[in-house]
């Protein structure tokens, strides 16, 4: 059987889980599935209650937190004395499935994302989920297509919270308008920079309050660590259950000219970096993802896409200093340049556009990015902006520039069957193997 035909198989599964889930009465009394009441409370699942996860409780707090999942005993009793009521559990599999919740938030580490997002929905649970969605390009594949499958009855959301924001949105209106002309190519980087640390030794035993194989789950088994857990994001550089810079940052960054250009997927992609590491994200790594015409809009032409983190960040791009930017995007039209990061954004040269007024803002202000999935559960589903079907062809997107690194060639991306067409080796990375135990999760 062909890839493409599994898919097929897949979706059709997912949209028969989907309705046998409703029909047998899986949701609670409360559901927001099948209610439009904004005024009843979620019954929420947390999955990965510290940390992250504990700002994202935070935010959801308005709701019923009724279940509390962690691999770690010291934290899960932290968050139960906040939420006492709560049921705790230590599996994110049991979590994700319990027949008496609403939703889901998963904050987890990257290799754990896409098995707990695709058993929550599968199972007719919201989703919000942290970035990235997912730690291969099948398994965001695999999140988007369950999404849809369940044809908008469910809210989800990933967590690039930045994509609510004020001047994003501005940003947005501005490249979209035609403001700077067609935009043929788009530059985002972020200094943040990757250890070379070797990889962690083994530590004498496991802590009796840490549950150690559910932590390394669907990775390959590896001995505990202390360099791994807890509170140490040294884990996200390793391949095996990271994603790395471009995963974290690249959630966010690019984000926007993926927003603002209505972008998809890409036609090709290449990296530019140090020989891969088999274990580990390197110190630099630069990507070129190139897209094809999209439409007639100033925001749809044919476009380069690059990406630079670590060593490889610039400090000058087309006669401008971005040296004062850690992290950024410039947008290069044919009639000016946009620089933007967070919080600023810039028309470029400045004199040209000193009397330039900006579109009236046609973007609504946001909500707050957990609260566009709350009311999204409520009532308007297919309302979240960061979606998984908009979120899980960014976050494939994305995951491409560490298979082009890590195959050391450029890829020529058939994203219909999901391959690489030029480089058969590439499978090895779009694709993963799963523990014992967990590889029935992802189809």
């Amino acid at each position: 059987m062909t890839d493409r035909m599994n898919r097929r198989s897949f979706v059709r599964q997912t949209s028969a889980v989907g309705a046998a889930v409703a029909g047998l009465g899986y949701f609670s009394s409360s559901s927001s599935a099948e209610s439009n009441s904004p005024n009843e409370k979620l019954d929420v699942a947390i999955i990965g209650v510290a940390n992250r996860g504990a700002v994202n409780t935070d935010n959801v707090s308005s709701e019923n937190i009724v279940a509390l999942c962690d691999v770690d005993e010291r934290y899960l009793g932290a968050a139960s004395e906040k939420f006492p009521k709560a049921k705790k559990y230590f599996d994110l599999r049991e979590a994700a499935e319990l027949k008496s919740i609403d939703a889901v938030v998963v904050s987890t580490t990257d290799h754990t994302h896409a098995p707990a997002v695709v058993l929550a929905l599968r199972a007719g649970k919201h989703v919000y989920c942290e970035k990235p969605l997912a730690h291969t390009v099948e398994e965001a594949r695999a999140v988007r297509e369950t999404y849809l499958a369940n044809q908008g009855r469910l809210a989800t959301q990933m967590g690039t919270q930045i994509h609510a924001t004020e001047n994003y949105r501005r940003v947005v209106e501005l490249v979209q308008s035609g403001a700077i002309g067609p935009v043929r190519e788009a530059h985002v980087w972020c200094d943040r920079k990757s250890s070379q640390d070797p990889v962690p030794a083994p530590s004498v035993s496991v802590p009796d309050y840490l549950h150690w194989n559910l932590w390394v789950g669907p990775a390959p088994a590896r001995p505990y660590s202390e360099g791994f857990h807890p509170l140490n994001l040294t884990w996200n550089r390793y391949w095996d259950i990271g994603n790395g810079i471009i995963g974290d940052m690249g959630s966010h960054l690019i984000d926007l000219p993926y927003w603002a250009l209505n972008l998809d997927f890409p036609s090709s992609c290449q990296a530019i970096a140090p020989r891969a590491q088999e274990a580990i994200y390197p110190t630099k790594l630069s990507v070129l993802w190139e897209h094809p015409k999209r439409g007639a809009g100033p925001h749809q032409q044919a476009l380069k896409l690059v990406w630079y983190d670590g060593h490889s960040k610039p400090n000058m791009l087309y006669g401008v200093d971005v040296s004062g930017y850690g992290i950024g995007i410039l947008f290069v039209g044919d009639d000016g340049l946009l620089l933007a990061d967070y919080g600023r954004r810039t028309l470029l040269p400045e004199d040209k556009f000193a009397d330039f007024i900006p579109p009236d803002p046609m973007i609504a202000k946001s909500v707050g990015h957990h609260r566009e999935w709350i009311n999204a559960a409520k009532s308007d589903p297919s309302s979240t902006l960061c979606n998984f079907d908009y979120s899980g062809k960014l976050i494939e997107h994305n995951l491409l520039g560490s298979i082009a690194h890590r195959v050391g060639r450029k890829l020529t991306w058939n994203h219909e069957n999901l391959r690489a067409t030029n480089v058969p080796e590439a499978e090895n990375f779009i694709r993963k193997e799963y523990s014992m135990g967990w590889k029935k999760i992802i189809v």
